[in-house]
């Protein structure tokens, strides 16, 4: 890492955590949501129609998809809008500090961010509702990565089409609520008819929720859970870099 971009990151980083409000629905309200859902006493109790599971233990991966959605979604785009439409990535034009140094840190610390978040929602679904811990590690960090690597992806793609930060805030918002959907927000996909549920593992998150699951009761997630992550990544990727402009 050349010492330009190790200090965009650095000027990145501290500017981020400037912003609480935007720290806090990323990193503190996914656990937030957990345990007012935990704190439901049926959702703690065990269901035969869950599979002996409770409702609680299909929410901490909801939870984790959930931290995702606010990092890809409501806080990196007006970010990078803002950026753009400010004329601060065409300046960086003409520095020996490129564009895609700042776009790349603001890549990470959202990533690492929601990454951040996951293992806070993890250890508070363990340590106060004995939430059992992944059984598949190997699997649950690989669709973890996919999932993050796919919502910031989302994210760039929503960044690509808007030209200004009120415009990506406002597509972020409409994506916003059918992406809460298909995660799982209102309803665990396990909990969903058979028919919605085919129809909702083709989404990111949907499929994002199907591999966490997975791999949280102790199985390998499933090849085609995995595919149609690695599919809309590529497409959404494609998508952001045909339609992104640094000006």
């Amino acid at each position: 890492m050349s010492t330009a971009t190790t200090m965009v990151l650095r000027t990145e980083a501290r500017l981020f955590t400037r912003e609480p409000g935007s720290l806090f629905w990323m990193m503190v309200s996914p656990t937030v949501l957990l345990v007012i859902l935990g704190l439901i006493p049926s959702f703690r109790e065990v269901s035969e129609d869950l599979g002996g599971r409770r409702v609680i233990d299909l929410y901490v991966p909801v939870a984790v998809l959930f931290a995702l959605i606010m990092s890809g979604l409501q806080a990196m785009p007006p970010v990078l809008a803002g950026y753009r439409e400010r004329g601060i990535l065409r300046r960086l034009s003409t520095t020996p500090v490129r564009p895609s140094s700042l776009l790349g840190a603001q890549i990470a610390l959202h990533a690492a961010a929601a990454l951040v978040s996951s293992v806070l929602v993890i250890a508070v679904g363990r340590l106060a509702f004995g939430v059992r811990l992944p059984q598949h590690l190997a699997g649950y960090a690989l669709a973890l990565l996919l999932a993050v690597t796919c919502g910031l992806a989302l994210g760039a793609a929503v960044c690509a089409v808007s030209r200004t930060q009120k415009i990506a805030t406002a597509i972020g918002s409409v994506v916003f609520f059918p992406t809460m959907f298909t995660a799982g927000v209102w309803v665990p996909v396990q909990a969903m008819p058979d028919t919605l549920q085919r129809i909702v593992q083709l989404t990111p998150y949907g499929a994002a929720s199907q591999a966490l699951d997975t791999a949280m009761a102790g199985g390998r997630p499933e090849w085609t859970a995995l595919g149609v992550m690695v599919l809309w990544t590529v497409v959404l990727t494609a998508t952001a870099a045909r339609w992104f402009r640094w000006e």
